[in-house]
């Protein structure tokens, strides 16, 4: 194994990918191997399937595993679209007993998407206020001052119009309501000026599945006084920034 090579797992509300990633480069050093995430997705389900994740690299070192929701200290505060047994769960022991005692860390999606966009993509060397968002199965945020996160931000579920902001603007919303491009757009022009209103960022990063087609939906989206891009590293930047967060001992 090469020392630049750390394992990055990322856990998503619909699927669990991973591969080894070299951080000299910031790029997957392997394709990423893909399982189903479970329904209902419990502690041990999901644990399964990092496990089997893990083990199609035959990997034996450290591990970096991003999850859908809160995390302190290795600890899962909030399950918004996982299974509610995850709350206050020490998820960190849980996995590393999975996967035979290797070392494990464990940190929100967004934001380890967000920490591999700062460093090797979109918000690479930009300083001010810069939000990612992970538009997926929810809406995950990662919120950076002058290149310094602020953890666990979870701006995916503001309220908007009365709604928590992610039932009405995620791409899950978009699949489950048959939304048009356009009629997509026209939500997350609404959830982006609501977050440009409370936090006046200089930039959006744009990221999760649908970062690989902003031709459908950036075009449809005016009157943001940010600049809006679509993540560089797009699905595969939580599987970087959980790479990374292992490699520094987050």
């Amino acid at each position: 194994m090469q020392t630049t090579q750390i394992m990055g797992v990322d856990i998503g509300g619909s699927g669990i990918k991973g591969a080894p990633v070299d951080l000299a480069r910031g790029e997957l050093a392997a394709e990423r191997h893909k399982v189903l995430t479970p329904h209902p997705a419990t502690p041990e389900g999901v644990a399964g399937c990092v496990a089997e994740v893990v083990r199609h690299f035959e990997w034996s070192g450290p591990v970096g595993i991003t999850f859908p929701g809160v995390v302190t200290g290795g600890i899962t505060r909030s399950a918004a679209n996982v299974d509610e047994a995850w709350i206050d769960l020490d998820a960190r022991a849980l996995l590393s007993r999975q996967l035979d005692g290797l070392p494990v860390t464990v940190l929100n999606d967004a934001d380890a998407a967000g920490v591999a966009e700062m460093t090797y993509g979109a918000g690479r060397g930009r300083q001010g206020t810069v939000i990612l968002l992970t538009l997926g199965t929810g809406i995950g945020s990662a919120l950076f001052t002058n290149g310094h996160l602020v953890a666990n931000s979870e701006l995916g579920h503001l309220e908007l119009h009365g709604h928590d902001a992610e039932t009405r603007a995620s791409v899950k919303a978009k699949e489950d309501g048959e939304l048009s491009w356009e009629r997509w757009a026209k939500r997350l022009h609404k959830y982006l000026a609501h977050v440009e209103m409370l936090f006046s960022p200089d930039l959006f990063i744009l990221g999760g599945g649908v970062s690989r087609k902003p031709e459908k939906f950036l075009p449809l989206i005016s009157g943001i006084r940010a600049e809006i891009v679509p993540a560089r590293l797009q699905n595969n930047a939580g599987i970087v920034g959980a790479a990374m967060a292992a490699r520094d001992g987050h």
